[in-house]
């Protein structure tokens, strides 16, 4: 089966999202906008926050029905020739930890840079892997 390139699930379920004008009752507490801080919405503009929404109860339902982030993560393993694909939903930090706990275990060695994120720290910490650190230049 070809993959259609043409489109993209999670544009296009940002597009239902907004025509659908739902209201979340999930986090970001910015709420596309209605919640941010008016002096940042004047700076910012509002639709900066529009497309911040949750891929389940947001994009998608809580049991992922509508494949969103499946068909897109599909459509992105077949344009870069990868078995699969991974999209982070859950922050920077938390797919920090996910890339370290990919690439080494309890115990392994891992080259940490010493002006690392803080979440490198946690990762560390959790994970169990021994820091070989490493001076900025």
């Amino acid at each position: 089966m070809t993959a259609d390139h043409r489109r993209a699930p999670v544009l296009e379920a940002l597009v239902e999202y907004r025509r659908e004008g739902r209201l979340s009752f999930t986090p970001p507490g910015h709420k596309q906008a209605r919640g941010a801080d008016p002096a940042v919405r004047e700076v910012l503009g509002d639709a900066v926050f529009h497309g911040d929404v949750l891929a389940t109860a947001g994009l998608d339902d809580r049991l992922t029905r509508g494949r969103v982030l499946q068909r897109a993560q599909e459509l992105m393993a077949d344009a870069v020739h990868a078995d699969h694909t991974f999209f982070s939903t859950c922050g920077s930090s938390l797919s920090v930890k996910a890339a370290m706990l990919a690439v080494a275990g309890p115990h392994e060695k891992l080259l940490i840079g010493r002006d690392a994120h803080k979440s490198v720290v946690s990762g560390l910490i959790l994970s169990g892997i021994e820091p070989v650190w490493v001076e900025p230049r």
